[in-house]
């Protein structure tokens, strides 16, 4: 037989009437569970911010782009790396002659932190020197304006396409177009700016909201070559990506010279590093969070089941007068399972109460995000934790004798 909606509302009365009768009781009884699910609410929300954050920053690196530089970007022996040769933009130019079957290969090079200025306006940005086809690898786009074009990329012209901070920061009431502003004390006319694309983890140094984008040869003039630069490769639409990548790695040991047998001396990188560090990263934060929760909650579910007996015993005598009324086992069960239920219930509401002013403060650091599937997964998990720890006291007050708990002093 299912339990009745009258036993389920009366549970309920009960259950509250207890509550607000020992009030200093039910609340520290719930320190637990709040704590608790403040961690797994936390925890839940920096990795869904992290994820979005992480998926937005692959977004701009570009799908099917592989990454060819002097170093690998996660993993390898960077001692080694450091004493590989610099890759050159004449082993650039090579490798998009010899390999044909990409959709885009894309010489880059940066130089960090330089003074861009217009007027009384100054702000400390990237400089990144590239080609007309910089769009093709990074997906990113103009937001006014355009990128540089061919001609002007070849004749080395001083225009820039500038970020979204950089545009803000020099023009905040006007026009950038057409604009000449000086980055390390040269002229640039401003051709573009790009959309807005955010921090990342806090941070926008990887991010070109910061940058200035060159026609790579007025890099090189402007700013020298002795650096290494970075190859962007799309692979574009081809059937077999792995025998692609492999194609493209044999590629480039003909253009650097490397011998047969002997290991690359450049790295190949791609937006999947990044995903699968970040899936270690979130792996370990689940890990230590797991734990530190299951600790809170373990300590929350003893409280309640403890209360929970103190609280049978006080009211032994309530118990058996409505077991000799008829009140049936299940009912006296259902009655304390909801009492059980609705302190961590309870608990679960305080504890996301305060996840969220916490979330915000956070996302300040962390890119924090709290969607509606964190709220019913942390309230569910306190109502388990309540059930789970009221039903041996719910048991122990459902099998109690009705003449033995009313002679009960």
């Amino acid at each position: 037989m299912g339990f009745k909606f009258y036993e389920i509302k009366e549970g309920l009365i009960i259950a509250f009437r207890a509550i607000a009768a020992n009030k200093m009781r039910s609340s520290l009884t719930t320190l637990g569970i709040v704590i608790g699910i403040v961690v797994v609410t936390l925890m839940a929300t920096v990795i869904e911010g992290l994820d979005i954050a992480l998926q937005k920053q692959i977004k701009g690196l570009g799908a099917d782009v592989y990454y060819i530089s002097k170093y690998d970007w996660f993993g390898g022996e960077w001692w080694k790396a450091r004493n590989r040769k610099d890759i050159t933009y004449e082993e650039a130019e090579r490798m998009k002659e010899k390999f044909t079957i990409a959709e885009a290969v894309v010489p880059t090079v940066s130089d960090w932190r330089e003074p861009m200025e217009y007027k009384n306006r100054s702000i400390y940005g990237n400089v990144l020197g590239t080609t007309h086809e910089y769009t093709i690898t990074s997906g990113v786009l103009p937001e006014q304006g355009r990128f540089f074009t061919e001609l002007e990329a070849n004749a080395g012209r001083p225009v820039c396409v500038i970020g979204y901070k950089v545009a803000q920061h020099l023009f905040p009431n006007e026009d950038p177009l057409g604009k000449q502003i000086k980055i390390e004390g040269k002229s640039y006319r401003v051709i573009g700016t790009l959309e807005e694309e955010g921090d990342f983890l806090g941070s926008d140094f990887f991010s070109s909201d910061t940058q200035a984008f060159i026609p790579i040869e007025n890099f090189f003039k402007n700013f020298g070559t002795q650096r290494s630069i970075t190859v962007n490769v799309k692979m574009g639409d081809i059937g077999n990506k792995d025998l692609a990548k492999e194609e493209m790695i044999g590629a480039f040991r003909t253009v650097r010279g490397v011998p047969p047998g002997e290991e690359n001396d450049f790295g190949v990188n791609t937006q999947d590093f990044l995903k699968e560090t970040f899936d270690s990263v979130v792996g370990t934060i689940g890990i230590v969070g797991f734990v530190i929760t299951s600790l809170s909650l373990l300590v929350g579910g003893v409280g309640i089941m403890n209360i929970m007996f103190v609280s049978v015993k006080e009211r032994t005598k309530e118990i058996g007068t409505r077991k000799a009324l008829g009140a049936k086992r299940r009912t006296i069960l259902v009655q304390f399972l909801i009492e059980a239920a609705t302190i961590c219930l309870l608990g679960g509401l305080i504890g996301i109460g305060l996840s969220y002013p916490l979330s915000l403060i956070i996302d300040q650091v962390l890119p924090s995000v709290m969607p509606i599937w964190v709220v019913f997964v942390s309230l569910t998990i306190s109502m388990l934790v309540g059930l789970l720890s009221g039903i041996i006291p719910a048991y122990s007050a459902a099998k109690l004798d009705p003449v033995d708990a009313l002679r009960y002093e």
